[in-house]
């Protein structure tokens, strides 16, 4: 048997003034904040057996990823499948009480949650996020690879990783900004799922998320 583990880590705080849905708009990079909590989980991750480190090519996750494969003189490696989900809202303020949710033109998006309606469905989150995790473990074989992503992201494939039903309540993702979702191979198989937060918990609800 060859032990392998892929640890799916969120990216840091964004710097968001306007507190829009970002989504897969360029140029949105990581708060002081964040680029601290990249660099704690750097260190975190220092002594760890890490040969690969890949990330979603947008800033904020590359971003994060940097002092990892700085740390462990690695090149970063990038993944379009790690990238955050595809959302009609992309753009605006989505809170309860803003604008987006309360134009009529908007409803016919809402239609549907368990799919969602509003954005890419979770199962093509789930399958795509799952072949780049395949993707990493055999790059990192024997080893421990990182692969930088965002919240839906991670959060739907560790759902359906442990069979449970992808459409959720997201004020109750475990997934936390600059978490840790390790995922631990044993060969192909899934055998363990651990989460860690080294920078501690956040709010899913937080702007810079």
């Amino acid at each position: 048997m060859s032990k392998t583990i892929v640890h799916l880590l969120r990216h840091g705080e964004v710097h968001n003034p306007t507190g829009i849905l970002y989504g897969r708009i360029p140029g949105f990079r990581l708060s002081a904040t964040g680029e601290r909590q990249a660099l704690t989980v750097a260190e975190y991750l220092r002594e760890n057996d890490i040969v690969h480190v890949v990330a979603s090519p947008l800033d904020r996750a590359q971003q994060t990823a940097t002092p990892i494969a700085a740390s462990h003189r690695l090149e970063l490696a990038t993944d379009d499948r790690l990238i955050e989900s595809a959302n009609v809202f992309q753009g605006q303020r989505v809170s309860v009480g803003d604008g987006a949710l309360r134009s009529l033109k908007n409803w016919p998006h809402l239609r549907n949650p368990l799919t969602p309606s509003w954005g890419e469905p979770y199962l093509e989150i789930a399958h795509r996020m799952l072949a780049a995790v395949h993707r990493a473990r055999t790059a990192a074989d024997g080893h421990e690879a990182v692969c930088v992503s965002h919240q839906l992201p991670v959060w739907t494939l560790r759902r359906y990783l442990e069979g449970k039903r992808l459409w959720h309540n997201p004020t109750k993702r475990e997934c936390s900004l600059a978490s840790l979702t390790s995922l631990v191979f044993d060969d192909e198989r899934l055998i363990d799922i651990r989460y860690a937060e080294p920078v501690g918990a956040s709010d899913p609800k937080a702007t810079g998320s």
